[in-house]
């Protein structure tokens, strides 16, 4: 893996873990008024803008010019991670369908996480945030 990727990816687990902290907030906030399920609707939005955001600004930073409105890779993105997410379950259920052992549903937990994870970086990296390649210099 490039030092860039690298770099690219660490900074994408850390939004992560901040959005982690941002979805539990305000998870518990608001599920007194809107109930478990409507405030992890709103919860989930939240933790998308805000990785959406920390994303933007360094994991994926571009020097360039944007390509596109903003609105455009916000939806994009959060059609992606909602994607995700249903990789992570998609894995999680397998797990529990395939490997019976005391312990699947955490090994579930852990490799859905593992495979929504990959899923989430590898399309914010080449369909959300991708940077248009410089036309190479034919005489160069």
């Amino acid at each position: 893996m490039s030092r860039r990727v690298s770099r690219q990816f660490l900074f994408f687990c850390v939004a992560g873990v901040i959005g982690l902290g941002v979805d539990t907030a305000v998870l518990y906030a608001l599920a007194p008024w809107l109930g478990w399920y409507g405030a992890r609707v709103v919860s989930f939005l939240s933790a998308a803008t805000a990785t959406w955001w920390l994303n933007r600004r360094f994991a994926f930073a571009s020097p360039s010019p944007l390509t596109e409105p903003w609105w455009r890779q916000y939806l994009k993105y959060l059609l992606s991670m909602t994607v995700g997410g249903l990789v992570n379950y998609a894995v999680y259920v397998a797990t529990l369908q395939w490997v019976p052992i005391d312990g699947a549903a955490l090994l579930g937990v852990a490799l859905g996480s593992i495979g929504g994870l990959g899923f989430n970086f590898v399309s914010a990296r080449y369909l959300v945030f991708r940077q248009r390649q410089a036309p190479h210099n034919a005489s160069s």
